[in-house]
Order: C-alpha cells, then structure tokens, then sequence
C-alpha cells in the first residue's frame, strides 16, 4: 500500500506544482517560514500517518530522540487541555524546518493554496493571510473580501484529495482521519 501511495504522491505533487505555480504571485512560501506548521491540528489518515513514521524510521538518532520529546510533551499536554480543540505546533518541526519533508501529509502539501470549497462554494485560505503572507495582497483583513480572479476550483481538503479520481486510480485505503497527534497516543 505504501508503495502505491508513494507513486500516488509523485502524481499529486505534480499537480501541486502547476498549482503552486499557478498562483505564484500570491504566495510568499519559502524554507524557514514556518507558521503553517507552529499551531493547528495536522488532520492525517492512517495511511499518511504509516508513511510519516516510515521516514521517521530513517532519521538520525537525534532527530527521532527530539520528535519523541515533542510527542510525549504534547501527550502530556493534551492529557491536561480542557478546550474543545487541542492545537500544537507539529512535533516534527525542528529548528524550523520539517525533519520529514518528503514524507509529509497532504495537508502538508497544500497549505499555502486559497482554493474554492467544495461544500461551502466560499475559497479556503490560508491562515497565514493574517499574517501578511500568502493572499494578503488580496486579501481585506477588515472585512474578510477576497479580490483574487481565478482560485484554484479542486477540492484540496483531505478527505476531497484521498477520495479523488486519481487516488482512486492507485487503489488507496486511507483509513480514518485524525489530528495528527492521537495517531501517537497508543504508541
């Protein structure tokens, strides 16, 4: 499974790239900007999950010792949170950088793209847009108007990506969704 997946990432990230490049002038993405990856829920499946600790596995020593720390931290914390959705920073994230890049989640992948939601037909943005990043040249913070001509119309929600035809194709069973912490609480 994990090998048709790895060729249903080569096909998906080729889209990506078109994507990306699509709406270049909007994004302001680069290595070291890190925000995407400092506080939220990282939904996974199962199956991206099971490749994330497939690149785990190659890491030197160090950097699995140091995600370790950062799982049992956030375990803990998560154990004592008392709000309706525990947010975190990404316990992959070391020095700023994700330790497993090549491996990471589709909604890895995407963040970073405004596209039209399929579900609610409003465009998906990210968050960063309030932080003067991606879309915020067209993007109003006082009064969330969005001025940009063509979003990208493709579902790059996790659920609307693991279900596409091209998934399909390559004959994926992604399993159930979580966020990315409680693939880690029965380990």
């Amino acid at each position: 499974m994990l090998k048709r997946y790895e060729k249903f990432l080569e096909e998906f990230d080729k889209t990506l790239l078109d994507f990306f490049d699509s709406q270049k002038s909007f994004i302001k993405c680069k290595k070291g900007c890190s925000i995407c990856c400092e506080i939220g829920e990282y939904p996974f499946s199962r199956l991206e999950a099971e490749y994330l600790m497939q690149g785990f596995l190659g890491l030197p020593k160090e950097q699995k010792d140091r995600i370790r720390e950062n799982i049992n931290s956030l375990l803990e914390q998560q154990k004592n949170f008392e709000g309706e959705r525990f947010l975190y920073q990404c316990p992959f994230l070391l020095n700023k950088e994700c330790a497993l890049y090549n491996y990471r989640g589709i909604v890895c992948r995407v963040h970073g793209l405004a596209y039209i939601d399929k579900n609610t037909k409003y465009v998906k943005l990210p968050e960063c847009v309030r932080y003067g990043l991606n879309y915020s040249d067209v993007f109003n913070t006082e009064d969330d108007t969005l001025s940009l001509a063509n979003p990208i119309e493709s579902d790059l929600s996790i659920l609307g990506v693991l279900r596409s035809s091209v998934s399909q194709q390559y004959q994926l069973e992604c399993g159930e969704i979580r966020p990315l912490i409680n693939w880690f609480k029965f380990m």
